[in-house]
């Protein structure tokens, strides 16, 4: 039976009874804690946490999952894999332990012409947890099987959590028996090579608290809603009903070690170690084809690096093979060709998969042949020398300079009988991220591997850049990029990064964002851009999306920028000369740059400076620059050698580097800075520069924020209409404002004071009213009821605890009372010890009533806090309550 009939069969047996059919969710988890999703119940995890009501009773999937764990041990044996499919059942308090243990069975062992997978009933072994009567009681007097094929194993084994709080339950596996060929007869307990586990049903039917490990856990309690996870592995059944020796020899994998066998000459089966690197290619290209089909590309951080080393790793092991040439595309057909029956997504997507395989399999192949021979050459220098650590610095400077992956270093190292300094190596790692401005390189370089940006430089050249005396440029096209990836064209809604030969386009740099505008291609394509880059010097990005048309590399064009945008940052970045040599002129040459950003209208300029900068100097500081304005300088910028430069006294540009001939902008005889930005031709041209204000960003470091131009004028504008109002609103004149807002504010703080306490008492008060109501239920004191609303947290929870003091006599006391605050209800619990001591406590009080009231909560055993969404399920919150109280007190 084809793993696509097997698919097909687990969704239409479930659907018929009832089971909404989910389709798998992406690989790419939508869970802040997981890269990847590792399991078919992962995409339901927030209905098991109860942090969503699940919107079915039933449902069935059959969920791509990719673990990364055990990567290095794929191939070598046989159960080890990175992708597979886990085709799962799922009951949301609906159906329980007979329903899904009859569920299973019923698929397993009907008759293939029945729909069923027709397994020998014969071969199936049952494990149950330890003390899981129930489901040994199901299994062997309603299903039939023979008390000596089920098998009770411990925690470890047959019980199930997430491994934090939450819900969890015993499991029961059903086992396989391959057969004597397979090693030792005595069930799964004794040999799971040969009994291999296909199906775990997982039966969440309790509460776990904290917890040690894997199996040292307190269980705290039955859960109000029993739920059903059970989870198939379909490539384990194709591998029994397709009677093969193991997952890689299945349909959907031997296809692809067959086009391995093929490109590389080497027969499966001949050796050991060409059998592990035959295995390895099976796996990670149907790992690479499936991530990429969702949305990854192959990077140096996250779920990018993941699709970056199986790459990697399956490349290499083709070239341990024999291949010598590309391998990649020939592979990723096969697996589009046995996967595209399932996913078919994967046929109508090849062309994107194959760019971003082929691209990143180039890049590697490049990246292998020079970094192979400095690691052979590292390999052989520290043998020769009796060492058996490659040093740290060898394996960065592998990463570093030729993109060879750590694990890749270390991998080869250890077949050549040596061990590598992880921890220099990490060391030298973290000292380069400190270094490094991690934001700004990510958004320069973007999702792209650098080396396609170098290629498309080798190929045509530096970028000529015509933007100081131009706002638009007759061009040609030389790279496109998509989604990262050289592509020869782009079409309609593709984003995409554009290089050309010369452009009027401002590349970020120096504090100054780069421009925005348009590029029309002669075909009549239209590219609008959002941004400019220059992630490789001499390399201007052009980063955009296609509106119209299509663009192709070679095609002529004409860049236009957006010349208004570009005007207020030259504005901007005029200003921020200015306020530089401002600040220096009032602190000394202490106040020396420390970063920039140069927007339309607007700046930040960062300062060195020991403390806050009073706010007279604030005050002085801005009136010198906006008398410059006045005097109407001309700012004019001259290439000279950075000798000439540093004579002429011009001040470096934070950030940057320079060569033997640097750019100078000078400002009449105020200001003189080294910088490859845009400027304005004269100080007038700026109108105004208002300073917001300054603030730290860190030790020694402050930061300014300013408006230019209109920016600026329209501010004060706002400002003068709101100073105007307050005047009206406290009949005062402006430079009274401040006294008589402040002595509002006074007032207003001892008038809430004043209320707050008033509200505190008035809610005491209704304690001893409350005490008088409490009911008896079971010999315990229950007092219940609904505050008044808007009553907060904190007045809740006062009263909950004085009411809970004020019952005497020694009886078991459980206080629960509700109120609403905007528009949502909240409830505090609280218990005596007494209570505690008949098993009543308030965290598990809580989660039956906010559960009612659509939330959730929880806390310690002797007060707990919860709310919901709800407000019309108080009452029925408060049965909840009444109900648990009784049920538990028996």
């Amino acid at each position: 039976m084809e793993s696509a009939e097997i698919r097909r069969r687990w969704l239409s047996f479930y659907e018929e009874r009832g089971h909404t059919v989910v389709p798998s969710a992406s690989l790419i988890a939508d869970d802040p804690t997981l890269l990847l999703v590792p399991a078919g119940m992962v995409p339901f995890k927030p209905y098991f946490l109860g942090e969503v009501k699940a919107p079915w009773a039933r449902a069935t999937s059959v969920q791509k999952c990719v673990r990364t764990p055990d990567i290095e041990e794929v191939g070598k044996t046989t159960r080890h894999g990175t992708f597979f499919q886990m085709c799962g059942n799922f009951s949301f308090g609906d159906y329980f332990k007979e329903g899904a243990i009859t569920y299973a069975w019923e698929l397993l062992t009907s008759p293939q012409d029945k729909g069923g997978y027709g397994l020998d009933p014969e071969r199936l072994w049952i494990t149950v947890y330890l003390d899981d009567d129930e489901a040994e009681t199901i299994w062997r007097d309603k299903i039939g099987v023979p008390a000596e094929r089920i098998q009770r194993l411990g925690k470890k084994d047959n019980y199930w959590s997430m491994g934090v709080p939450g819900p969890c339950g015993p499991c029961s596996e059903i086992n396989y028996d391959r057969g004597p060929e397979f090693g030792v007869e005595g069930g799964p307990a004794v040999n799971d090579e040969r009994y291999v586990e296909i199906w775990n049903l997982v039966f969440m039917q309790y509460e776990r608290g904290e917890g040690t490990s894997k199996d040292d856990f307190e269980i705290l309690g039955e859960l109000p809603s029993k739920n059903i996870d059970t989870g198939l592995g379909l490539e384990r059944l194709a591998m029994i009903l397709q009677g093969v020796q193991n997952m890689y020899e299945i349909d959907t994998s031997m296809a692809v070690i067959k086009k391995a066998t093929e490109l590389t000459g080497v027969e499966y089966g001949a050796a050991k170690a060409s059998d592990v690197s035959l295995r390895v290619v099976t796996d990670h290209m149907r790992t690479s084809v499936m991530l990429i089909g969702d949305g990854v590309s192959p990077g140096n951080e996250g779920r990018g690096y993941v699709l970056r080393r199986i790459m990697r790793r399956a490349i290499r092991n083709m070239r341990l093979l024999g291949a010598t040439g590309p391998v990649v595309k020939d592979l990723i057909d096969v697996v589009i060709g046995m996967m595209g029956q399932q996913y078919p997504d994967l046929v109508t997507d090849r062309q994107r998969i194959e760019t971003v395989a082929l691209a990143e399999e180039a890049a590697f192949l490049k990246t292998l042949k020079a970094g192979t021979n400095i690691l052979d050459t590292a390999i052989t220098d520290t043998k020769s020398s009796g060492g058996t650590v490659l040093a740290g610095d060898k394996a960065f400077l592998l990463h570093d300079t030729w993109g060879f992956p750590i694990d890749l270093t270390l991998e080869m190292a250890a077949e050549q009988g040596l061990s590598v300094d992880e921890d220099g190596f990490r060391r030298l790692m973290k000292e380069q991220r400190d270094k490094a401005k991690a934001d700004a390189r990510a958004k320069k370089s973007g999702h792209a591997d650098l080396g396609a940006y170098r290629q498309i430089a080798d190929a045509s050249g530096e970028t000529d850049f015509v933007g100081y005396d131009g706002t638009e440029a007759e061009s040609t096209i030389v790279g496109i990029l998509v989604d990262g990836v050289s592509s020869p064209a782009a079409t309609e809604g593709d984003e995409v990064e554009i290089v050309l030969d010369r452009t009027p386009f401002y590349a970020e740099g120096g504090g100054q964002i780069g421009d925005t505008g348009r590029i029309r291609v002669d075909s009549g394509a239209i590219i609008e851009i959002r941004d400019c880059q220059k992630p490789v010097p001499g390399v201007y990005v052009h980063k955009g999306v296609v509106q119209v048309g299509e663009a192709t590399v070679g095609a002529k064009a004409q860049a236009v920028i957006d010349v208004r945008r570009r005007k207020a940052i030259a504005r901007a970045h005029s200003a921020t000369h200015l306020t530089h040599q401002a600040l220096r002129d009032a602190l000394g040459p202490t106040a020396a740059q420390a970063g920039s950003e140069n927007q339309p209208g607007r700046f930040r300029f960062d300062f060195g400076s020991p403390s806050a900068v009073p706010t007279a100097v604030m005050t002085d500081v801005e009136q010198q620059i906006n008398e410059v304005l006045a005097r109407d300088l001309d700012v004019q910028a001259e290439v000279m050698s950075i000798d000439e430069a540093k004579k002429q006294g011009a001040i470096a540009e934070f950030g940057e580097k320079y060569g033997e001939r640097v750019r100078v902008v000078t400002i009449g005889d105020f200001s003189k800075e080294l910088c490859g930005g845009t400027h304005v031709h004269n100080t007038a041209q700026l109108g105004l520069v208002k300073l917001l204000g300054e603030s730290s960003i860190g030790s020694g470091v402050r930061r300014i924020e300013a408006l230019v131009g209109v920016d600026a004028y329209n501010f004060l504008a706002r400002e003068h209409t709101v100073v105007a109002q307050l005047q009206e609103l406290v009949k005062g004149r402006p430079e009274e404002l401040p006294e008589k807002v402040s002595a509002m504010l006074g007032k207003l703080k001892d008038a809430e004071k004043e209320i707050e306490r008033f509200r505190a008492e008035k809610v005491l008060q209704a304690a001893a009213g409350l005490v008088e109501s409490a009911q008896d239920v079971n010999g315990v004191a229950l007092v219940t009821g609904q505050v008044p609303d808007g009553t907060g947290a904190d007045d809740l929870r006062k009263l909950v605890l004085d009411v809970r003091g004020r019952i005497q006599g020694g009886r078991a006391a459980v206080v629960a009372l509700f109120t609403v605050v905007g528009g949502k209800p909240l409830t505090v619990i609280a218990t005596n010890e007494a209570a505690r001591e008949r098993g009543l406590k308030a965290g598990e009080l809580v989660r039956g009533a906010a559960k009612t009231l659509g939330g959730g909560g929880g806390g310690k055993p002797d007060v707990a806090q919860g709310g919901g969404q709800n407000p019309a399920a108080v009452g029925e919150a408060i049965d909840v309550v009444q109900r648990l109280v009784a049920e538990t007190a028996k």
